[in-house]
């Protein structure tokens, strides 16, 4: 779906369109199929869930799913302050975290419906092309080495999160981390300074948006070696569906859709959809690993000679 986002943008215009004209005709009940409810989403995974929005509502036309696309921090702010009760998320509750919605007797549904590559992107021009994890920890501490820079998406994002707690430190660096608003400018940013390394979720190198299709194609995706004795040490490897179904990936992270409606509703149906048959081939189109291989049928038909 090279186009899904202006595509969507029109769709989704038009959708709003159509509820404020038919506001008194609006369900106050949602089902699993119908209905309206919103979800709170890691905007690092923006492009995998609009694919999968987009398909669910061509299939359930009485549905319509309210994205809200937030930073990580921002995300657990609102779905724990039960302003939305779905979110999409790269890591589960802490017990802590879920102890809010079981004060109000309310029970958490986690699905794992993908797992995500963080990739590490360069411009073609740089004849480096690959990155050990060593490397990586030591610039999230601070440290001097080979690598000058490392670009993220967002100070409060995921990949922030995920670097900090790989490299064990509470705080950035002063200097070597540069932290943007978002993953198209990270894209952006990189094809413009050719000695910069972006941090980004393989979906948007996958899928990216028709404006930055060109720019994508001058870039490169970097080899990652990880720390010795673990798997994945003794080669460099890139986050496609092949090294992160086999382990061997080291910058790695689960995708979960969590569920605090309480009762059946939408949000339970858009969960039970992406963690189904048509959701996970979605998720294997998208360039991420599925969290269970979509089966497949071959038919063998005998020809008989008469």
């Amino acid at each position: 779906m090279k186009h899904r986002f202006k595509f969507f943008s029109f769709i989704g215009v038009a959708l709003i369109v159509s509820a404020c004209q038919n506001q008194q005709a609006a369900p106050t009940e949602t089902t699993y199929t119908s209905g309206e409810t919103s979800v709170i989403i890691d905007e690092s995974f923006a492009p995998i869930i609009e694919d999968q929005s987009y398909v669910f509502e061509k299939h359930y036309p009485k549905s319509k799913l309210n994205r809200i696309y937030k930073p990580e921090n921002e995300v657990l702010n609102l779905f724990l302050n039960d302003s939305v009760r779905v979110a999409v998320l790269s890591r589960e509750l802490t017990a802590d975290e879920a102890k809010r919605y079981q004060n109000k007797n309310i029970k958490l549904r986690v699905n794992r419906f993908a797992i995500d590559g963080i990739a590490l992107i360069t411009n073609r021009s740089n004849p480096d092309s690959l990155i050990t994890v060593a490397e990586i920890i030591s610039l999230m501490k601070g440290e001097p080495g080979k690598i000058k820079s490392l670009v993220f998406d967002n100070p409060n994002s995921s990949t922030v999160r995920y670097m900090k707690d790989l490299a064990g430190i509470k705080e950035l660096p002063a200097k070597g981390i540069y932290a943007l608003k978002s993953n198209p400018e990270v894209i952006k940013y990189v094809n413009a300074n050719p000695g910069s390394i972006g941090v980004i979720g393989i979906n948007w190198v996958m899928q990216p948006d028709e404006d930055l299709e060109e720019i994508v194609g001058r870039l490169k995706i970097m080899g990652v070696k990880n720390l010795p004795g673990k798997p994945g040490s003794d080669a460099f490897y890139k986050p496609n569906q092949n090294d992160l179904a086999l382990e061997m990936y080291p910058l790695t992270r689960n995708l979960y859709i969590i569920n605090g409606e309480g009762k059946p509703g939408l949000g339970t149906g858009f969960a039970s959809f992406i963690a189904g048959e048509l959701g996970q081939r979605i998720v294997l189109k998208s360039g991420l690993l599925p969290d269970s291989i979509p089966s497949r049928q071959v038919i063998i038909k005998n020809k008989i000679n008469n």
